[in-house]
């Protein structure tokens, strides 16, 4: 085998052969194919697609470059989520305390935020002591006592896909989806899941912009667990305004402490719950109730036994930015828009987000909405507040929210602008 055959038979349009792509995926691991051959082949890829068996291929072949996970051990079905990435994005923190409340186990890893879009593990890093990395026995031993952890997913854990993911945020072609489909899915099913929901976003602050791109990542993605024997389903979920009141980290850690206290934003609950009931009917528990588990505090018991089982205090204040800045409302109306990826891009300028993976976040910076589309609205009341450490800052961040990101009208009804959170399911 060499790369460069392998690079121009998808150059070509063919369709790669199983012992290329394990040959190519081991090599690259090993360091034998060099970065600038794999990009070539990335980009083969994003212009020319795979084909089913393909991606599955390339997919068991990352899975193959690391161990696999095992919860065996458990007394109860493992059930987890993935969602692909959006902005206010915090229903990892209220859900999997959530699911574990009603009988499952939930071992969640996660990531950290690039660009526009938020991580699970920066907004948990907020909470004063809280700890990502975890061995993974330390792993088993906080899910097998609390029934939830989220982390980060170790080294041994398809690390073909952590070096794939690097190459392919610096050469353009993160957007590929059997490159996006196998890098999620490698993980997870390494992991050693026994179902997976996942959470597939479609709007200007998602990766996927239309909703038939989000169905052909859906699909893919669903097939390949199926394949490797997970209980796989997607729910296809709107992205196109902020999901609840806040983007950033600590303020979507306090606002999902709102959620498991039985208030919080109703488009967060309602999420929430749908993943929920999606995760317990994967799991084998179709007639557990979530609303119930919200309602009577079981699930912040959960939360803040998994909160403290990783080193953090739960009754800890949550950092708060020192300085803010106000955004008014510009004309009596119908908020009919509030650009995700605009108030994403806001939040990140503030220093919520990194540009690159090395960068540090400011735990109390992100946005802040005091309106959501659909709401009636009054010239001159506030309408976002921006929290950062940094005052010079908030030019760019307000030079992001500039132009068609807020939109508001003076003759629509209310409620206008306002759409379905769900917008589809595939299984």
């Amino acid at each position: 085998m060499d790369a460069i055959t392998v690079i121009r038979a998808k150059r070509d349009g063919h369709a790669l052969t199983d012992a290329q792509i394990d040959w190519v995926i081991d090599a690259y691991t090993r360091g034998d194919v060099a970065d600038e051959q794999m990009s070539a082949l990335a980009m083969a890829i994003l212009l020319n697609g795979m084909g089913r068996e393909e991606i599955a291929r390339w997919t068991a072949a990352m899975i193959a470059s690391g161990e696999r996970m095992n919860f065996a051990a458990l007394d109860r079905p493992t059930a987890d989520k993935h969602s692909t990435g959006g902005v206010g994005d915090k229903i990892t923190l209220p859900l999997a305390p959530l699911v574990a409340a009603c009988g499952a186990a939930v071992p969640q890893l996660s990531g950290r935020g690039l660009g526009h879009t938020g991580g699970t593990l920066d907004k948990l890093e907020a909470i004063p002591g809280w700890r990502a990395s975890l061995s993974n026995e330390r792993m088993l031993a906080v899910l097998a006592e609390t029934g939830a952890v989220i982390c980060a997913a170790g080294d041994g854990l398809a690390p073909a896909d952590r070096k794939l993911y690097a190459l392919r945020d610096v050469t353009g072609t993160v957007e590929a989806i059997p490159l996006i489909a196998s890098s999620i899915m490698s993980k997870k099913i390494a992991e050693g899941t026994d179902s997976l929901v996942l959470d597939v976003k479609v709007g200007s602050g998602a990766f996927m912009k239309t909703i038939d791109d989000a169905r052909e990542l859906a699909r893919t993605m669903v097939g390949l667990g199926t394949d490797h024997g997970v209980r796989t389903t997607a729910l296809l979920t709107d992205m196109s305004v902020p999901l609840g009141l806040t983007a950033g980290n600590a303020l979507e850690v306090r606002e999902s402490v709102e959620v498991l206290a039985g208030g919080g934003p109703a488009d967060v609950v309602e999420l929430t719950l749908a993943l929920a009931r999606e995760m317990l009917d994967a799991a084998g528990l179709p007639d557990a109730d979530p609303a119930k588990a919200l309602a009577d505090g079981s699930a912040m018991d959960v939360w803040r036994r998994m909160i403290a089982a990783q080193g953090g205090d739960p009754d800890a204040d949550l950092p708060v930015a020192r300085e803010q800045h106000v955004l008014t409302v510009p004309a009596d109306g119908v908020l009919t828009g509030l650009d995700a990826y605009a108030v994403g891009l806001a939040a990140w300028r503030l220093g919520a987000g990194r540009a690159r993976k090395e960068d540090p976040v400011q735990a109390g910076a992100g946005v802040e909405l005091h309106a959501r589309p659909g709401d009636t609205v009054r010239a001159g009341d506030p309408l976002l507040t921006l929290h950062t450490d940094t005052p010079e800052r908030f030019d760019a961040a307000v030079e992001a929210l500039a132009g068609d990101a807020i939109r508001v009208t003076a003759d629509a009804e209310p409620g206008t602008g306002a759409g379905p959170i769900v917008l589809d399911r595939i299984a």
